[in-house]
């Protein structure tokens, strides 16, 4: 599963991520907007209020269930096709580094239909030309209701440039993933002998 999220985020990461268990069977890859200047304490904090591990991605990172990989500061998150994670300080995309698109584009393209693609508030349009690579590729499209994010441009964004699945409140959403993870849970399986 991948997230992206900007404006709003810290809030909207501690409420959906604390409403998961800890058997939540997929592992969850995670890109929120920061100033690349500023060490980023966001991992820890989000690992000491929910139930799953939360790190920083590392380059090379192997992809575990049940565990949240926060892309790091001034760094793209990619999803290699060995299922391994792979960090690159290649130019902005969508004015951003690390960018939501970059992730999910990545992602789409080694899960393909077992990716779920999670948008939450943020005030630009990063992640819409994502979740529309993820929709392209058979997986499943959510997005937070504007009405309901801090920020509601990269939702609205992502409403607009694709179909997606789902529009729900923050409050509904962790209970919609538990719902749909255990149907993708290939994701987190055999991912090197599936993509060799």
């Amino acid at each position: 599963m991948v997230i992206g999220v900007s404006t709003g985020g810290l809030q909207a990461l501690q409420k959906l991520l604390g409403q998961l268990p800890a058997d939540f069977p997929l592992p969850i890859l995670i890109v929120q907007h920061m100033r690349p200047d500023v060490e980023s304490g966001l991992a820890k904090l989000l690992d000491a209020n929910c139930f799953l591990r939360v790190k920083e991605a590392d380059e090379q990172d192997e992809i575990l269930p049940g565990t949240v990989y926060l892309a790091p500061p001034n760094y793209h998150l990619l999803v290699e096709r060995e299922g391994l994670l792979s960090l690159s300080a290649d130019p902005y995309v969508s004015f951003a580094r690390p960018s939501v698109d970059v992730l999910f584009e990545s992602a789409a393209e080694v899960f393909g239909p077992d990716l779920i693609g999670v948008v939450l508030t943020g005030a630009n349009f990063d992640g819409s030309l994502g979740l529309k690579t993820i929709k392209q590729k058979g997986g499943v499209a959510i997005v937070q209701d504007p009405a309901d994010a801090e920020a509601r441009q990269m939702p609205q964004a992502a409403i607009a440039a694709t179909g997606v699945d789902y529009v729900v409140a923050l409050d509904g959403m962790a209970a919609l993933l538990q719902m749909l993870a255990p149907k993708r849970a290939s994701m987190s399986h055999n991912i090197r002998g599936r993509n060799a």
